[in-house]
């Protein structure tokens, strides 16, 4: 069994070539830290456990950042936070160059239980519970339903029109997480066929393993 710091040290180098938009192949990586594939492999898992554990760091650092940046209470912070993270993650470099060149890939990852969806409706769920503990947000499902909630309306509208050679769409993104948020009320005001058009295309797992295979 690796030790942490062994562990640590694979998924540093990872991240250093992830932010340097490189490919993260198995056998380069092995050879940077001075250790056989199958030691690599001992220590961190498969490619996409690895880059699913880079992946999910990235996305904490995003939380954090955004959260660092924004200022206010209640549901004019969340929403505020939630436009930070989300355009913080549109507009990374890193991600395009992933996204244009293996596209399954990232949509495994970011769609199938890991550490990207762990760590984003873990922070995304303790920011909804603080609000609400201080009585300055009110919400119509429990913190953790609403993060995991949120997080697949900004995985559907964020990358899975990639699987099309669509382009990604933020606004939507952040107007239907903004209604969710508001409750029932607005939500009301838009036809149900309006509703379920902008809800279409959104694949259970099974249907994404499916498109990977064909």
């Amino acid at each position: 069994m690796p030790t942490p710091a062994e562990r640590r040290r694979a998924i540093d180098v990872a991240t250093i070539m992830f932010l340097a938009g490189e490919r993260l192949d198995m056998l380069s990586l092995a050879e940077r830290l001075g250790i056989s594939r199958a030691t690599l492999y001992r220590w961190v898992g498969k490619r996409e456990e690895l880059l699913g554990q880079v992946l999910g760091e990235a996305t904490e650092r995003s939380y954090r950042r955004a959260m660092s940046q924004t200022a206010g209470r209640g549901l004019d912070y969340v929403l505020d936070l939630f436009e930070r993270v989300i355009l913080s993650v549109y507009s990374s470099s890193e991600l395009r160059a992933l996204a244009e060149r293996e596209p399954m890939v990232l949509i495994r990852i970011m769609a199938t239980p890991g550490a990207v969806e762990s760590i984003a409706v873990s922070m995304t769920s303790e920011v909804l519970a603080k609000e609400v503990d201080a009585g300055e947000l009110t919400l119509a499902l429990p913190p953790r339903v609403m993060s995991t909630a949120l997080y697949r309306i900004a995985l559907s509208y964020l990358y899975i029109p990639l699987l099309n050679g669509g382009e990604a769409q933020v606004e939507t993104a952040l107007e239907l997480i903004s209604l969710l948020l508001c409750g029932g009320q607005k939500m009301s005001e838009i036809p149900e066929s309006e509703i379920r058009q902008r809800f279409e295309f959104s694949p259970s797992v099974d249907e994404f393993n499916r498109m990977a295979a064909s």
